[in-house]
């Protein structure tokens, strides 16, 4: 998998961030594009940077599975961020 340029990772990182805030993707979309943006495939990424079984991984990114909070933290910590409760943007307006 091909990794990107160091700007470029910026740049898919803020618009990961805005659509995450915007509620516009499933947790397995975002996890699809947090180990893209990173440029690491399924396998790589979940042994070495998260540290699970990479059907775990395959299974998260279908939107699929039940992963545990643990899990999903691994998952998020990379990027700096956390699972939590937060509204909706549905029910802010």
């Amino acid at each position: 998998m091909r990794k990107l340029p160091s700007e470029e990772v910026q740049k898919e990182k803020e618009k990961l961030y805005e659509e995450l805030l915007l509620g516009r993707l499933t947790i397995g979309q975002a996890t699809v594009r947090m180990r893209r943006i990173v440029g690491l495939t399924q396998k790589d990424y979940a042994e070495k940077i998260l540290k699970i079984y990479p059907r775990v991984l395959m299974e998260i990114e279908k939107d699929r599975g039940n992963p545990t909070l643990e899990t999903l933290n691994k998952i998020a910590r990379p990027f700096g961020l956390q699972v939590m409760f937060m509204p909706s943007i549905k029910n802010l307006d």
